[in-house]
């Protein structure tokens, strides 16, 4: 049986992308800085396990809700997010790629963010920690291309989490009505994603920034009128 690592595990979509691993028939170890995982540990200041018996690693361990705008950040905020995101994520991948290469397989999956190429006002430090994940990513990717072993990004946009649902129905409302899917991505829809990356019939898809977002990213502008667009 295949052995998976996932990061941030505790609850939103790191939660789901265990459960459906599970399912899939991978054997799953969790990781979290809460409690209700295999493992609860910092990503920054914790030393890891040994990691070599890992097949699948996904890391999707981050901190999300840092708001300043950049001319108002501190450095503790910045620096924060990407000891978290960046670094915290670097740490674990690098640690479970000694094993896939001695095995010459494994996969890699990270989760990035729609922020890393549009940008995120209010959000400078989490979307330059996400856009740097895509730079790791390609580097890695072409690493180990040779030694089967591939490494993906998934950018999400918004997603249905217990934390993104907790927000104002004011806010919840303006945020789905912004989107051109009409709603938010559901973790289970994320999940059946890095599966699909996890999985022997993604072998030869690596080095990629995969998004999943609705069509958030197009643009949805039209010379008819609104309502002949939403029309079949």
């Amino acid at each position: 049986m295949s052995k998976a690592l996932v990061t941030g595990a505790a609850r939103g979509i790191g939660s789901a992308i265990a459960a459906r691993l599970r399912a899939d028939g991978f054997e799953v170890l969790t990781l979290d800085r809460d409690a209700g995982c295999d493992l609860r540990l910092d990503l920054v200041t914790d030393a890891l396990p040994g990691l070599d018996d890992i097949d699948v690693c996904v890391s999707n361990a981050a901190i999300t809700d840092t708001v300043a705008p950049a001319h108002r950040m501190s450095a503790e905020q910045w620096a924060r997010d990407i000891d978290v995101n960046l670094t915290g994520a670097f740490r674990v991948v690098q640690a479970c790629l000694p094993g896939m290469r001695e095995r010459r397989n494994g996969r890699v999956v990270v989760i990035s963010s729609g922020a890393a190429r549009g940008g995120l006002p209010g959000q400078v430090a989490y979307a330059a920690s996400k856009a740097g994940l895509l730079g790791m990513v390609k580097t890695i990717a072409a690493e180990n291309a040779r030694r089967g072993i591939t490494v993906n990004a998934v950018l999400p946009g918004m997603v249905a989490t217990e934390k993104v649902r907790a927000m104002p129905p004011e806010v919840l409302a303006r945020v789905e009505s912004a989107l051109p899917a009409g709603r938010m991505a559901e973790p289970a829809e994320v999940a059946a994603l890095v599966a699909f990356l996890a999985s022997p019939e993604a072998g030869y898809v690596t080095g990629q920034e995969i998004g999943i977002d609705g069509g958030f990213g197009l643009n949805t502008m039209s010379l008819g009128s609104q309502e002949s667009t939403r029309s079949s």
